[in-house]
């Protein structure tokens, strides 16, 4: 009896390291900010960042060059306000004329501020002031795990602060790109200051756990259980956030806000599915683009003109 039980707790012991090892494993494959995104490299899922007619994309890709030359972004940073106090980064493009208008550009997972120029060149050309911080663990803001948007929403709030002490009056618009999408509906759920008067995401995911599931299947052809709970544990541990608490679907239902679904029917990173999952869930006034051909990211290179006009003429329905 004594000898089972022994073996009994031997094999209890090897599964709890087990547990935690897959869990480890996981977080640095996805969470960790400080480890190499290595899947997000020729992954399959993931199409070039430019399609489309070859001129066109050389034509747009010398705009972002030139504008980029012809206007320094200034710095700012702030302080976040949970006990790591990390230090987060954001660039502003200010308009040479007075302008109340203004847009936050959120970016995706694995990147920085600095890839929303195609973004910011379009919003400061219809004459908004640009913010465009990097997320925690991303660029030059501090952080050791990446968010997934939802201790990001928290930032977000910290950002929209910012902008409304440069400027009081400031009509300010919430526009993110794929983790920067969630983000932004994720912050859409909370006690926004009445500047913001709209919100635009582009290929954002319904929840942080829904993406985990799907990229667990099609990575690894690995089952829910006990993987995910595996991973769900050292995140907490590690990131101090639960992956089943990162819900775009839960707050976009809670939000007052005007908001733009925009997707590819062909995106496979975020699959498309998720669209109708969140514009169903929305509870404000609501509109959907579809972008047909376009897989993940790459909405505004297959179509600009349906992209730029579905935009603008929902933007400007709440911001003049």
């Amino acid at each position: 009896m004594q000898k089972v039980i022994i073996i009994l707790l031997i094999i209890a012991v090897v599964l709890v390291i087990l547990y935690f090892c897959i869990g480890k494993y996981f977080y640095d494959f996805a969470i960790n900010a400080n480890t190499k995104k290595a899947f997000m490299e020729e992954n399959p899922n993931l199409p070039p960042s430019e399609t489309g007619d070859l001129e066109e994309t050389k034509k747009k890709e010398q705009l972002d060059k030139e504008f980029e030359s012809l206007h320094k972004a200034s710095e700012v940073t702030v302080i976040s306000k949970d006990k790591l106090s990390l230090r987060l980064n954001a660039y502003v493009y200010k308009q040479r004329k007075i302008s109340n208008k203004w847009v936050i550009l959120v970016h995706g997972y694995n990147n920085n501020a600095k890839s929303m120029i195609r973004w910011v060149r379009n919003f400061y050309e219809q004459g908004y002031n640009v913010l465009t911080p990097d997320l925690r663990g991303h660029g030059k803001s501090e952080g050791e795990y990446i968010g997934m948007g939802w201790h990001d929403r928290l930032d977000l709030l910290i950002w929209i602060d910012k902008v409304i002490e440069l400027d009081p009056n400031a009509k300010i618009v919430l526009f993110g790109v794929s983790m920067g999408g969630a983000t932004v509906m994720m912050a859409s759920g909370e006690d926004l200051p009445p500047n913001v008067k709209v919100i635009v995401e582009d290929c954002g995911y319904t929840s942080a756990v829904d993406v985990f599931i799907y990229q667990l299947g099609v990575l690894f052809g690995l089952p829910k259980f006990p993987v995910m709970q595996a991973a769900n544990t050292v995140i907490k541990l590690k990131a101090g956030y639960d992956l089943n608490e990162a819900s775009a679907i839960k707050q976009v239902a809670k939000s007052k806000t005007p908001i733009l679904f925009i997707h590819g029917d062909e995106d496979s990173f975020v699959p498309f599915k998720m669209l109708d999952e969140l514009y169903h869930a929305a509870a404000a006034h609501k509109e959907k683009l579809i972008i047909k051909g376009a897989g993940h990211w790459i909405a505004e290179s297959v179509d600009k003109q349906l992209y730029w006009n579905t935009v603008w003429n929902f933007v400007n329905k709440y911001i003049q």
